[in-house]
């Protein structure tokens, strides 16, 4: 698995077989379910975590510890989380291939009796409440979702802390770079499923590219191929560009290999390993900008003696799994939803030199706006937020 080591220093900086598990690694480099008796279970687990170590298993679905963004990242958060103690503990990793809820939650059940601390990736682990009720004394970290029980009811629970980023900010700052970077003025960006997560990403992106229209001037437009239209979970079509899953750089490819097509030079992607697929594309092109996505994927964009990413998006999910992780050892854990922000540099975009190849004047732009979205100036566009990318706080 290939460490990210430059997105580490960008958050410190700022601030998918079912039950099939790969080998142990010990790393080198609040509501229904609330009780004193559940704060006591997660205090002495802490106690015995800090002296002997923790068995940690990290389950994800349906892509594996190296999608080189997402899942990826927030494995690093367990990995740094090992080195830091001394190599103590250790952590195994489980890919359920499906990317189905039931079978995701069946993943955990399968193996929760062998281990400390859960940690799951992706909304497919929403429906773990139940379970997590039913084992009081495992700690559950849950990124991207928040625990439900099997009526889908939300389950605050003592022993699980839900981690959720502010995708759309993610999303806005991507626009914003394509925007003040295309030369053909036809943007894209292109999604996995249409799941909350994924509407943040596209409608953060959509408010940037029209931030920037709006405030500085750029001509830019949204590219969406309406075969590719996203259907939400309410059943409304949210346009956009989706792959449809996350594990399928094949139609990835595909998709950017026509937005290309139809003259798009920014590509941004927010597609878990289906986003590789489109990297490839934009790799196959001629003067054809990629946009990462959740971690620094500057690397992923080496391309003979050039390089074709142009910035990424970040959310610091390594040093916030790694941070709850050690709250188990002081016995700080507490259950809850936790929304990550820009304002707790949580969020933001690589603005490092020689990680990103934005011009001074859009890094400078950028820069600006990082500000505005922190102390809530600029509001953008969500899934759930109420606003759109032609109505959101900060446009007009």
């Amino acid at each position: 698995m290939k460490k990210i080591a430059s997105f580490l220093v960008a958050c410190s900086m700022v601030l998918g077989l079912a039950g099939c598990a790969g080998s142990p690694v010990s790393s080198s480099a609040a509501g229904a379910g609330s009780s004193a008796a559940g704060s006591a279970a997660a205090s002495t687990a802490g106690s015995a975590a800090s002296a002997e170590g923790m068995k940690i298993v990290f389950v994800s679905s349906p892509s594996g510890v190296d999608d080189g963004s997402f899942v990826q990242n927030s494995y690093e958060g367990v990995l740094n989380f090992i080195d830091s103690r001394g190599s103590i503990d250790t952590v195994t990793d489980i890919v359920e291939p499906t990317g189905d809820t039931t079978a995701a939650v069946q993943a955990v059940a399968d193996v929760i009796a062998d281990y400390d601390v859960i940690v799951t990736p992706g909304f497919q682990f929403a429906g773990i409440g139940t379970l997590a009720q039913e084992n009081p004394d495992k700690q559950f970290i849950l990124i991207d979702t928040v625990a439900t029980d099997e009526s889908g009811n939300v389950a605050e629970l003592d022993n699980v802390t839900s981690l959720i980023f502010a995708e759309e900010e993610g999303g806005f700052f991507a626009g914003l770079a394509a925007a003040l970077t295309t030369k053909t003025g036809k943007v894209a960006s292109v999604h996995g499923v249409a799941f909350e997560s994924n509407v943040n990403y596209q409608y953060g992106f959509e408010s940037g590219v029209k931030y920037a229209n709006e405030h500085y001037g750029t001509t830019a437009e949204v590219v969406e191929i309406a075969a590719y239209a996203g259907t939400d979970s309410t059943g409304n079509n949210v346009g956009g560009n989706y792959v449809g899953k996350f594990d399928d750089p094949a139609t990835g490819k595909i998709i950017g290999q026509t937005l290309i097509g139809e003259g798009c030079d920014v590509l941004f992607a927010a597609a878990g390993d289906s986003g590789n697929g489109v990297l490839t594309a934009v790799k196959e092109a001629k003067d054809v900008y990629f946009i990462g996505c959740d971690a620094d994927q500057y690397d992923d964009g080496a391309n003979g003696d050039s390089n074709v990413v142009l910035t990424s998006s970040l959310k610091c999910m390594d040093v916030t799994v790694e941070r709850e992780l050690n709250k188990i050892v002081d016995g700080t854990f507490a259950g809850g939803t936790q929304l990550l922000k820009a304002d707790s540099d949580s969020t933001g975009f690589v603005s490092e030199e020689g990680r990103q190849q934005l011009s001074e004047d859009a890094l400078t732009k950028m820069n600006e706006c990082l500000q505005l979205v922190k102390d809530g100036t600029i509001v953008p566009a969500s899934a759930t937020n109420g606003y759109t990318p032609e109505d959101f706080p900060g446009l007009k």
